[in-house]
């Protein structure tokens, strides 16, 4: 008989919650992994998966599940208690000079659902890393894990002390760094940019913090019909990452 879940994991862990959160958590060898619950339907599915990283998974009721994650989350069966992300170095992205590279950088983006949906659109538009300050973004939890249905696991984050001192960095290094403002001059499909460029965008409400407005090459803004004022910051940087990486 498997023991009862604890409400909470070990300090040092989170739960991550619903298929594709676990199963990229459970395929990423950067990842700890400790601990898979899952209920009886979802259990085969998963089984090899677990007992690859060592990992003989619990099985336990629904109700139980529930009780691990935040009210009303669709945990779809299953949760994983996991350790966080190893750290990264900026200078992990664009190693290859002559390679085209497409990196994004988000400026205190604080609703983990919003950056999980970024992340998912950044994974499936090939986008090489994401670049997040330290402070005042959303955590990396089962929140975002579950929005970004596995990409979490699958993009290399890059979580930095000071965002306008790593994107000066990067331009040192080549890249073009553009920053999306509703007040910027020109439309972003209108910029004539190179293969290295830095996509940036700012939090909810505020927008890009001064000190990274003045890091960017250019401003640009998204053709929108003037009766709506702004996009959700999600939509916006899937539409802007689409321009980009088709482009």
């Amino acid at each position: 008989m498997s023991r009862r879940p604890k409400s909470a994991p070990a300090p040092g862990r989170i739960w991550l919650y619903g298929q594709h959160a676990v199963t990229a958590a459970l395929a990423n060898p950067d990842r700890p992994c400790y601990r898979v619950l899952a209920s009886e339907a979802v259990l085969p599915a998963i089984e090899a998966a677990a007992k690859a990283r060592a990992i003989t998974p619990e099985l336990v009721a629904p109700d139980r599940l529930g009780r691990l994650v935040p009210p009303d989350a669709p945990h779809q069966g299953l949760a994983a208690a996991v350790g966080p992300l190893p750290e990264r170095d900026p200078a992990e992205l664009g190693t290859d000079e002559t390679a085209r590279s497409l990196v994004l950088a988000l400026d205190q983006v604080s609703d983990p659902r919003n950056l999980g949906a970024i992340l998912r659109t950044a994974a499936a538009l090939g986008v090489e890393g994401v670049l997040l300050p330290q402070r005042r973004s959303a955590e990396l939890g089962g929140a975002c894990a579950k929005a970004a249905s596995g990409a979490l696991d699958l993009l290399p984050i890059v979580e930095v002390v000071n965002l306008a001192r790593s994107l000066a960095d990067l331009k040192r290094r080549g890249y073009w760094i553009v920053g999306l403002d509703a007040a910027g001059p020109a439309a972003l499909e209108t910029l004539d940019l190179p293969e290295r460029v830095v996509l940036v965008l700012g939090s909810e409400g505020e927008g890009l913090r001064r000190l990274v407005l003045d890091a960017c090459d250019h401003l640009a803004r998204l053709e929108i019909d003037p009766r709506m004022e702004s996009l959700n910051v999600s939509v916006a940087a899937g539409i802007a990452l689409y321009l980009l990486a088709r482009r």
